[in-house]
């Protein structure tokens, strides 16, 4: 493992103050991306600690909120800030310049806040219905915050990137992928399955769903951004995260309940 890489997707994916020694150059930035799952992964057990933790203390409805809190917390609002810049641009703009320039925007917009309530009411409502077990949360999130950052991140390369980084309020880290990097993203979310499998948590037919429920997603991301804009910028990215750990929670309710 590349320790400076490793620090580097931390910090860009989260608030984490971690020191990175060295030049942090384009090889090295490069390299971050094929850690993106990993630290998906560990902001998912983070998460779900806490939950375990308040729902010993607090009605499960107060410690999902709580929890759903310390996420936005930890990563910044990262990614919703991306989910609600590409709902302004895409409803309030006609041109392709006019959804950049909206999407470059600070100020939130109806279309924007109008999409992030309802992202995180749908969240909730999703996280609140796996409560009947705790341990159904936990391994939502877990698998939520890993494998949509596994499906956002491969869209890296596949379109292009639309926007000049001196433009962006939300860069992408890299604009391609190298064929190691996929490997290492798709690595680990496939062992977050094999554990959950290993643990009797998922079923062969469970996996293939819920793979291929993300498959489909990246699918319509690539021909909604391709339309819209022509490629993605990094706040593509973020909607996609957003849109991904949604659909991971959805498949969680619909295989347990």
């Amino acid at each position: 493992m590349n320790k400076s890489a490793f620090l580097l997707a931390i910090v860009f994916l989260t608030r984490v103050p971690v020191p990175i020694k060295g030049e942090v150059d384009e090889a090295l930035l490069n390299h971050a991306s094929r850690y993106f799952s990993l630290v998906g992964l560990l902001i998912g057990l983070f998460l779900a600690v806490i939950y375990f933790i308040l729902q010993s203390i607090f009605p499960v409805e107060v410690a999902v909120i709580l929890t759903l809190a310390a996420g936005v917390i930890l990563t910044g609002a990262f990614h919703e800030d991306g989910f609600a810049d590409v709902w302004d641009g895409f409803g309030g703009g006609w041109s392709v310049e006019q959804k950049l320039t909206i999407m470059k925007d600070s100020r939130l917009g109806t279309y924007g806040a109008a999409a992030l309530c309802l992202l995180l009411l749908l969240k909730y409502q999703l996280l609140v219905g796996l409560a009947e077990h705790w341990y159904w949360v936990c391994i939502a999130l877990i698998c939520g915050h890993t494998l949509s950052r596994t499906m956002a991140t491969s869209l890296i390369g596949l379109l292009p990137y639309v926007q000049q980084d001196m433009q962006s309020k939300v860069k992408p880290i890299v604009q391609s992928l190298s064929k190691s990097a996929r490997e290492s993203l798709y690595g680990c979310a496939l062992a977050v399955l094999l554990v959950c499998w290993g643990f009797d948590l998922f079923n062969l037919w469970h996996c293939v769903t819920l793979v291929g429920c993300l498959v489909l997603l990246r699918s319509l991301c690539i021909r909604w951004f391709r339309w819209q804009l022509g490629g993605y910028t990094g706040d593509c990215l973020g909607a996609a995260q957003q849109c991904a750990e949604v659909v991971v929670y959805m498949v969680c309710l619909l295989i347990w309940l």
